[in-house]
């Protein structure tokens, strides 16, 4: 209890981390389990909600910057009105609760359970199935995908939320911990990042009906996921280098493509895969029935085939565990002094 005592509405750093640590096994072991409410869920429902009610006439993009603000405000006061009345309650509980919110916030086992519906469906040659089950990964129309264009969608998608999923929720979790105020703590950091990325995911698009309710979410999704994007690429090069990966070319590509998209972020985590697997992922897609033509990213060394899906679960893995093994490393440094 030393650890905790005098603390108010926190827990030290070190015990952050070990919460943290903790979070990331419990993900890698049980994922999400079913019978769990979840907070992403009650984000999406309250974002659905509120984009029917917003989301037309005039001034879409001031109602969209409302969106913004109000769901982010709604976000921080529950979580720490949630936190408070567990710290104040039982400690443990508020440890709990914490952790619970931890393992949610990360989607490794998730993740890889619903891409590998993908590459199975795909792997048993039901066409239509692998085109439903993307369809749940992607926002771009998937109804005619041939086999070769769900393999491209299925790898950027694993790419982009290796970033979004995994590494950009345990950067916010471990700038938490390094931060000194109670109540900006790692799991309201992390809390806001998932509602960012959730308004984002539903609303962030540059087609009608989002174009301009959409803006300042997918504006504030870039803004916080900038550094995100661009660390834990490397992270993603280095565990290509363990992996045995042709870590020159991951280099060559990240380089040379990490611009390759109109988001500032996607392509960076795009363009490690593409090169360390040497396939082209990129190119044109349908959203919302419009035609959007967008850069390739890396060289056709290889044909894009079906394990190439397999291989970036993997890289998904082995950065996760790079920048788990630096935080370690960190961690026993800054707290043993």
């Amino acid at each position: 209890m030393n650890l905790i005592e005098g603390l108010p509405l926190g827990l030290g750093g070190g015990f952050w981390f070990l919460l943290i640590l903790f979070g990331v096994l419990l993900d890698w072991l049980i994922g999400d389990p079913l019978w769990l409410p979840h907070p992403i869920i009650a984000m999406g429902k309250t974002i659905g909600f509120l984009n029917k009610k917003l989301n037309h006439g005039k001034h879409k993009r001031a109602k969209g910057f409302l969106l913004l603000f109000f769901v982010l405000g709604l976000t921080g006061a529950i979580v720490f009105g949630l936190q408070w009345v567990l710290y104040s309650i039982n400690i443990y509980l508020y440890i709990i609760f914490n952790l619970y919110l931890i393992v949610t916030s990360l989607a490794a086992k998730t993740l890889a359970i619903e891409v590998r519906k993908v590459m199975s469906a795909l792997m048993g040659g039901d066409i239509e199935v692998s085109r439903t089950q993307v369809g749940y990964l992607v926002g771009r129309d998937t109804s005619q995908l041939k086999e070769t264009e769900i393999i491209r969608a299925t790898v950027e998608t694993t790419a982009e939320n290796t970033i979004d999923g995994v590494l950009a929720p345990i950067f916010y979790l471990l700038l938490g911990a390094l931060i000194p105020v109670p109540w900006l703590n790692p799991v309201m950091l992390v809390m806001l990042y998932k509602a960012t990325n959730t308004l984002d995911s539903m609303v962030g698009y540059i087609q009608e009906p989002y174009k301009d309710f959409g803006y300042a979410s997918a504006k504030f999704d870039d803004l916080i996921n900038f550094i995100p994007a661009r660390v834990g690429s490397i992270f993603m090069l280095v565990a290509g280098m363990f992996l045995g990966y042709t870590f020159n070319d991951g280099c060559r590509i990240f380089k040379r493509d990490r611009h390759n998209h109109k988001s500032p972020n996607s392509a960076h985590p795009e363009s490690v895969v593409a090169g360390l697997l040497g396939i082209q992922l990129g190119g044109t897609n349908q959203y919302f029935g419009e035609t959007l033509e967008k850069p390739t990213i890396g060289d056709a060394k290889s044909p894009l085939e079906i394990l190439d899906i397999r291989e970036t679960i993997t890289i998904m893995y082995g950065s996760e565990v790079v920048l788990m093994v630096l935080a370690t490393l960190m961690a026993v440094i800054i707290y043993s002094f």
